[in-house]
Parts: structure tokens; sequence; C-alpha cells
């Protein structure tokens, strides 16, 4: 799936071949994003539903993956460290009352 065109005058074949690396790379980029947002789901679900050592294992996967989609350059480090935070805050302040 193209997501970048070119106009004939741009048709280079370094041109052309950036479109196609642009492509792959934005392919690669949703990819990585779509399963950060799957495994944050996972992790609000397993709180909703109150399950104390699911969420640790959603929790536990979800910030190894946010950790490698930043490392990787998919999402700015501060953002990847904004959602680890807030992640951990959720599942800390549902299951306190119980681990006291």
């Amino acid at each position: 799936p193209e997501i970048y065109t070119l106009s004939l005058h741009d048709a280079l074949p370094i041109s052309l071949k950036r479109v196609r690396q642009a492509d792959k790379r934005a392919l690669r980029n949703r990819a990585w994003k779509s399963r950060i947002k799957t495994i944050v789901k996972k992790v609000d679900t397993a709180v909703g539903a109150k399950d104390a050592e699911t969420a640790q294992d959603a929790l536990k996967e979800a910030i190894k993956v946010i950790s490698k989609a930043s490392s990787k350059g998919i999402i700015h480090r501060n953002t990847a460290s904004r959602k680890i935070s807030r992640l951990m805050k959720k599942v800390t302040a549902a299951f306190r009352s119980e681990a006291a």
C-alpha cells in the first residue's frame, strides 16, 4: 500500500526507493503502535475485572513492548515513559487495598 505519492518530475530511481522505504517503515510503525494499544487495553481489562495476577502479567508485558518501541524510535521516549507511568499508577491504585 503506497502512502506517499510522487509526481513524474520526482520519479528518479532514488526517490522511488525512498518512497518504498517510507511505506515499509510506516507499515512497521503502524504494527508496533497497534501492538502497544492492544497490550494497554489488556491491562485496562484486567484492572476492570479486578484480576490482580493477570493485571501484573499484562503490565509486565506492556512495559516490555512500550520500552522496545521506544528504543526502536517508534514512539518518543517521554511518551513511552508517560504511558508506563500511567499504567503503573492505574494498577497500583486498583490493587493497593488488597495488598495491605
